[in-house]
């Protein structure tokens, strides 16, 4: 491909703006990476107890206060498609540290909120910047070289499974011993500690003598990404599946076990949670396992242990040790597609790593959303049973698509090939 290109504007993976020197990924540098991802994703989560109790201080009506997490969700899909990829064509350690600091800006703002309209508004801040997780993720890729990239990216997304896992149970914890507003005080304090750490810690990422291309033709070329490669297309479509299997557990799990016979308390549904962080061991393993050239193995694995996770998960009323067990296969297997997913379309073209991953992104927040609203409407008119078989289906067709596509879409080791002797001629803007 001819002419200018928008990742014209990237240094190589790995180095310095300005010199020749590569950028060592410690092993302290990639578990900083994880705490920042994990504590900044947190929250857009934290809300999800605190309603009932935002509600009743600012006065607002149920549908009102319900509008918190959907503005928070939305403000997250619109960062995921505005903002990272800006980190393709500026430093992305000064971008990260602005994300950061706007962000605990927004926490504080969410935290001083008196009005309805003060609350909105600062949660949707909070989901726009709380993307600089992805930011992360993208920019601890880059500084991994390519036979410990899957690795790195599965430990950075470990990390970031866990926050989203605690972020409920520390949330709730923290409103009962000081009030709902300490949850987003704090958070903003430990942001802005984050912002100052990463700003010390990582270097400089970014050629700032090379001309940016303009901010449309930016976007513009996420989309050429997606038109060009089959790879981010298949990867994109098997993200929203399982992350749309994963919302139809996740956003009605608590309803029946808040009923007869279990009657659980908040606090003990919430413990149900952390059991997914097995999750996070599944996202190192598969990371390890994509180095080794085993991505299209692994994907099949997992996908076919998303469809089985149904079945404990079908007798949940009756046992309560069927749900951990399910609970258990369907986090290790959604983390293991997941990491899978994000180092293989990386690979792709690494200097458009923030469009790719941002894209891909994407995709999981549309099937993050899709399954939290067909599970919650089944299970008001069909219960849990037709919760398992919506989550099962859409399991299953995954792992169908995979069986039918498994032998058309280049391997790991083509996109890595590509990455190193073409990835530098990105699609045209």
């Amino acid at each position: 491909m001819t002419g200018d290109t928008d990742e014209d504007a990237i240094p190589r993976t790995g180095e310095r703006s300005g010199g020749t020197s590569p950028y060592v990924l410690s092993r302290g540098a990639v578990a900083l990476f994880a705490v920042a991802g994990g504590t900044a994703v947190a929250n857009v989560y934290f809300a999800q107890p605190l309603l009932v109790t935002m509600g009743r201080e600012l006065a607002m009506s149920p549908a009102l206060v319900g509008s918190v997490v959907t503005l928070t969700h939305i403000g997250y899909g619109l960062g995921l498609l505005l903002l990272v990829p800006l980190g393709d064509v500026t430093d992305r350690r000064r971008l990260i540290v602005i994300q950061l600091l706007l962000l605990a800006a927004a926490l504080t703002a969410v935290a001083a909120a008196r009005t309805p309209a003060a609350l909105l508004a600062g949660t949707a801040a909070v989901g726009l910047l709380a993307v600089v997780t992805q930011t992360l993720v993208v920019f601890a890729a880059s500084l991994a070289p390519p036979d410990r990239r899957g690795r790195v990216v599965g430990l950075v997304t470990g990390g970031v499974v866990i926050g989203i896992l605690l972020a409920r149970t520390v949330s709730g914890l923290m409103a009962d011993l000081a009030g709902w507003r300490s949850v987003y005080a704090a958070s903003a304090a430990v942001i802005a500690l984050l912002a100052l750490v990463l700003h010390r810690a990582l270097p400089r990422h970014g050629d700032v003598t090379t001309p940016a291309p303009r901010y449309g033709r930016l976007l513009r070329s996420t989309v050429t990404l997606f038109a060009t490669e089959r790879l981010l297309r298949l990867r994109a479509l098997f993200g929203l599946l399982i992350f749309a299997a994963f919302s139809t557990l996740w956003s009605v799990v608590a309803l029946p076990l808040s009923e007869a016979p279990y009657s659980l308390s908040h606090t003990a549904i919430g413990a149900f949670g952390l059991i997914g962080a097995a999750g996070a061991l599944a996202a190192t393993v598969a990371g390890r396992l994509n180095d080794r050239g085993l991505s299209h193995r692994t994907t099949g694995a997992g996908l076919a242990l998303l469809a089985v996770s149904w079945l404990p998960l079908a007798f949940t009323r009756s046992s309560l040790w069927a749900l951990v067990v399910g609970v258990i296969v369907l986090d290790l297997a959604v983390q293991a597609v997941h990491v899978t997913n994000q180092s293989l379309i990386y690979a792709l073209h690494p200097r458009a790593g923030g469009r790719l991953i941002g894209g891909y992104m994407l995709f999981y927040a549309i099937g993050s959303a899709a399954g939290a609203i067909a599970s919650t409407a089944l299970y008001a008119a069909a219960g849990w049973g037709a919760v398992c078989a919506l989550g099962a289906g859409i399991s299953c067709l995954a792992l169908l698509l995979w069986a039918l596509t498994r032998h058309s879409v280049p391997g790991p080791a083509g996109s890595l090939a590509g990455s190193a002797s073409g990835g530098a001629a990105g699609p045209a803007g």
